[in-house]
């Protein structure tokens, strides 16, 4: 039994005014494949020229619970059928070719691709696995889409393919969403104070403090002179800072500090400050 369909984003990339066709596949594993592909990035609306062997449970069972956009796919004899009512055609292909045809890269033909489906139906096609398109096919396409790939090994399996075209849909669907770059989806988390971080960015009088306490520990372990001190404070701090320290781990480090003064039998710091007090609950495990 093939897996049941998951439960599909209430928000469609495009709905049904982008379709992707496939041409005569030859393993119906890989339109499974594809259907998880699209599912992935949004898309629902698959097309089928001619496949060797549909439906089956091969082409389920790769659907990895993208049994719907299987179910609902239209099967039809010739390319010319997919494509009658689209406004737009687009073939890949990664041959040159005797007359040159319109040729665009994967972001543009996600954006003209977008312009064109406010009008109607566009159609993205994609050949055989392999030989992909015939010439004949892809003079039926008004853009043909090469995706630069490493020309010394430049096939892609066919739903690889699939995937970068919806992949590409996808992010000019989203940066086309109100908000556009701000979007939580598009938005980079990679440091304290970007939104989505679970611990506050560390204050500067913490950070202070954390490098006064390396400092002493570094001189009861007898690694660190105040008197030659070379350049060790200055490349350790650039260190520490360029890694945007958070409040947590401040107090972690802190606490590994207190624990490398305890071993080595050394008194610490004097008083203590709050950042201090933090620290010392690290040694009790409260992280």
């Amino acid at each position: 039994m093939h897996k049941p369909a998951l439960p599909q984003d209430e928000t469609d990339t495009f709905g049904d005014q982008i379709r992707i066709v496939l041409v005569e596949t030859s393993h119906s594993g890989n339109i499974g494949a594809v259907a998880r592909a699209m599912k992935n990035m949004g898309l629902g609306n698959l097309w089928l020229v001619n496949p060797s062997s549909f439906p089956d449970e091969a082409s389920y069972a790769r659907s990895a619970g993208a049994s719907d956009v299987l179910d609902k796919a239209t099967v039809v004899a010739s390319l010319d059928e997919a494509i009658a009512d689209c406004v737009v055609v687009m073939g890949t292909s990664a041959r040159g070719r005797k007359v040159p045809w319109p040729v665009i890269p994967p972001p543009d033909a996600a954006e003209k691709a977008s312009e064109a489906a406010a009008g109607g139906s566009v159609a993205m096609v994609f050949g055989r696995e392999n030989h992909g398109l015939s010439n004949d096919e892809l003079q039926r396409c008004h853009y043909h889409i090469h995706i630069p790939s490493n020309p010394d090994y430049s096939s892609l399996n066919l739903a690889m393919a699939v995937q970068v075209m919806c992949y590409e849909l996808r992010m000019h669907h989203l940066r086309g969403l109100e908000g556009g770059e701000e979007s939580p989806y598009l938005k980079p988390m990679t440091k304290p104070g970007d939104e989505g971080w679970d611990v506050p960015p560390a204050p500067v009088s913490d950070v202070e403090g954390f490098f006064g306490h390396l400092e002493q520990v570094l001189v009861d372990v007898n690694f660190h002179r105040r008197e030659n001190p070379r350049q060790l404070m200055i490349r350790l701090r650039r260190l520490f800072q360029r890694a945007r320290l958070d409040q947590m781990e401040i107090n972690i480090l802190r606490g590994v500090l207190t624990a490398v003064q305890k071993a080595v039998g050394a008194t610490g710091m004097g008083s203590k400050s709050e950042a201090d007090k933090k620290a010392a609950k690290q040694e009790d495990g409260h992280v």
